[in-house]
C-alpha cells in the first residue's frame, strides 16, 4: 500500500493518501474481475522499528539491491512491526480507510487487511502498559541468545523480552513476542481482531500457525490454550460474514481450516511448481475438493521472489495456468501482471521503476478474462487421468489435465505439458457425446474439430511442446439442415 501511494505521490507532485486513490483505479480493479483488494502494511508503525530497519546491515544490503538510488526516507520500517491497529497517519488514518472501504463497497469490492498475531513492534504501548503480554526472558537468555532477546524499559524497570520469531529462524529484531500462554494476551488480541473487523471485510493473518498450541510450546516451552477457534467464533458473533485467510506453512493448512479459517495459503503447490515436475503437482491436486476450495493459490507474494524472476517465461505461463485455473481463492501480487522482477521488501515505501513485460502482460490479460466465467466460479472441477499415447512412451506422465463443467453443458478443458520435453498422451472426457466438437483455445487463436465418438473410445490425442498449455472451450457443433418449402399454386 505504501509503495502504491508513493507512486501516486510522484504522479501528483505531493504526498498522497488513501483519499487520493482515483476512482478510475478502483474501476479498473473491478473491470479486471477481482473481488477483493488486500491492502498490505496499513497499520501504524514506530520510530524504533524504522531505526532498526535503517541500521540493520543485512537488511540494508537487500534494500540497496532493490533500489540502487536508496534514500533514508524510502525505509519506513516493516509493516509487520506495528505499534497499533490504527491506520498509519501517513496513509490518511482510520477516517480515510473508512472512506476507501465505502468506495470499494459501492463497486461490490471487499477489503482485506492484515492481522499480525505473533508479535508487536518493540515500541508498542503494551511494553509500558502490559509487559506481561510478552514472553519474558532472563539475563542469561540475553547473553547466550542476543538475536532472540532484547532488554527494554517498562515503567522505569529493565526487562528482558523475546523477539518475535518462528522456531526455525532467529528473532525479528524490530518485534516482541506475544505470550499466548497468558489468557489475558489472548483476550487482548481478540479485542484487536474485533476492532479490525469493524474496519474491513476480512483479514490475512500473518504466520497464523505460530500461535497453535503445539507450535508455540515447541518454540517457547510455554503451554497455551487454542486461540483461533475461539477468536474466529467471537468475531463472527458480531460480523458473521467476516473472512479469515491464514498464511500457513509446514503442512498445517488442514489444521488451520479446522480452526475456522476460510482460506489457507497453498505454499505446497507453489513449491512443487518451482520444482518443475508434473507428478508432484498432480498428486497435490488429488486432494479432496472441500480442502482445495479453501486454498489460496498464488504464484508470488511479498515474501517470495517475483514470479517473473523465479520462473523462465515459458514455465511461468504454464505454472500460472495451473495455479489460477485450479479451484480455490486466487490472488495476485502488485506488479505481477506486468512482469516485475524485483521483490520489494515490506520495510520499503518505494519500489524500482521497471518496464512492462508485454509478453507476460498479454498472457495475464487472457488468463484473467477466463477467471470471471461462471463455469470457473461455481462449476465442477475434476482432475483427469492421462494414458500412454503408445507402449513405452513415458511422456504421458508430464501432463496435468483437468476440466470445469456445469449443468448448463459448458465445458473447459485445461491441458498443460509441465515438462521440458515434447509429450504425448490420450485423455478421455466423460462429458463428451457423439458428434463433432469444437475445441477453442481461450489462450490463443487455435481451434480444432474432433469427433466425440473417438474421444469417448480412444481419447483425445495431445502432442504438446515443452511447457505448452491449452484452455479449451469445448462445444458441440450443431448440424444445420436447410429446409426448402415449396408453395404450389
Amino acid at each position: 500500500t505504501r509503495v502504491w501511494l508513493t507512486e501516486l505521490s510522484s504522479q501528483l507532485g505531493r504526498h498522497a493518501t488513501l483519499d487520493d486513490v482515483p476512482d478510475s483505479e478502483l474501476d479498473h480493479i473491478l473491470w479486471k474481475g477481482f473481488d477483493w483488494v488486500w491492502l498490505l502494511s496499513v497499520w501504524q508503525t514506530g520510530l524504533a522499528g524504522q531505526n532498526i530497519s535503517r541500521t540493520n546491515p543485512e537488511w540494508r544490503k537487500e534494500f540497496e539491491d532493490t533500489l540502487p538510488d536508496l534514500k533514508e526516507e524510502d525505509i519506513e520500517g516493516s509493516g509487520f512491526a506495528i505499534t497499533g491497529y490504527s491506520v498509519h497517519k501517513n496513509l490518511g488514518g482510520d477516517t480515510e480507510l473508512k472512506r476507501f472501504c465505502e468506495r470499494l463497497k459501492n463497486r461490490g469490492l471487499k477489503l482485506m487487511l492484515d492481522f499480525i498475531p505473533n508479535h508487536t513492534a518493540i515500541d508498542h504501548h503494551w511494553v509500558e502498559d502490559h509487559p506481561e503480554y510478552y514472553v519474558q526472558g532472563t539475563e542469561d537468555n540475553l547473553s547466550q541468545l542476543p538475536v532472540n532477546y532484547i532488554q527494554v524499559k517498562s515503567n522505569k524497570k529493565k526487562l528482558v523480552l523475546a523477539h518475535g520469531r518462528d522456531p526455525y529462524f532467529p528473532g525479528w529484531p524490530d518485534t516482541l513476542q506475544l505470550n499466548y500462554g497468558n489468557p489475558e494476551t489472548q483476550n487482548a488480541m481478540i479485542a484487536e481482531l474485533k476492532k479490525i473487523a469493524g474496519q474491513c471485510d476480512g483479514v490475512r493473518c500473518d504466520m497464523a500457525m505460530l500461535v497453535l498450541p503445539d507450535v508455540f510450546e515447541r518454540t517457547w516451552g510455554i503451554k497455551s490454550e487454542p486461540f483461533w477457534a475461539k477468536a474466529i467464533e467471537q468475531v463472527h458473533r458480531s460480523y458473521p460474514e467476516f473472512c479469515f485467510m491464514a498464511e500457513v506453512y509446514w503442512d498445517l493448512e488442514w489444521t488451520m481450516q479446522q480452526q475456522g479459517f476460510d482460506y489457507t495459503y497453498d505454499k505446497r503447490l507453489y513449491d512443487r511448481l518451482r520444482e518443475r515436475h508434473a507428478k508432484p503437482v498432480r498428486e497435490h491436486l488429488y486432494a479432496d475438493l472441500n480442502y482445495q476450495n479453501r486454498m489460496a493459490r498464488f504464484l508470488e507474494n511479498h515474501d517470495e521472489p517475483r514470479a517473473a524472476s523465479a520462473f523462465p517465461i515459458e514455465l511461468h505461463r504454464a505454472a500460472a495456468v495451473i495455479t489460477y485455473l485450479s479451484p480455490g481463492l486466487r490472488f495476485f501480487h502488485q506488479g505481477q501482471l506486468e512482469g516485475n522482477t524485483k521483490r520489494i521488501s515490506p520495510h520499503l515505501v518505494r519500489g524500482p521503476k521497471e518496464p512492462v513485460n508485454n509478453m507476460l502482460k498479454d498472457f495475464y490479460d487472457k488468463l484473467i478474462n477466463i477467471l470471471p466465467r461462471a463455469i470457473v466460479w461455481n462449476g465442477n472441477w475434476k482432475l483427469i487421468e492421462c494414458f500412454q499415447a503408445w507402449d513405452g512412451n513415458f511422456t504421458f506422465d508430464s501432463f496435468i489435465i483437468f476440466s470445469w463443467n456445469n449443468s448448463g453443458g459448458e465445458l473447459l478443458l485445461v491441458c498443460v505439458n509441465y515438462s521440458d520435453h515434447h509429450s504425448q498422451c490420450y485423455v478421455r472426457i466423460n462429458e463428451i457425446s457423439s458428434g463433432q466438437w469444437q475445441l477453442k483455445d481461450l489462450m490463443s487463436d487455435v481451434n480444432y474439430n474432433r469427433d466425440g465418438d473417438e474421444i469417448q473410445s480412444k481419447g483425445l490425442y495431445l502432442d504438446m511442446k515443452p511447457w505448452q498449455y491449452h484452455v479449451f472451450e469445448m462445444k458441440k457443433i450443431l448440424c444445420t439442415i436447410a429446409l426448402t418449402l415449396l408453395l404450389v399454386i
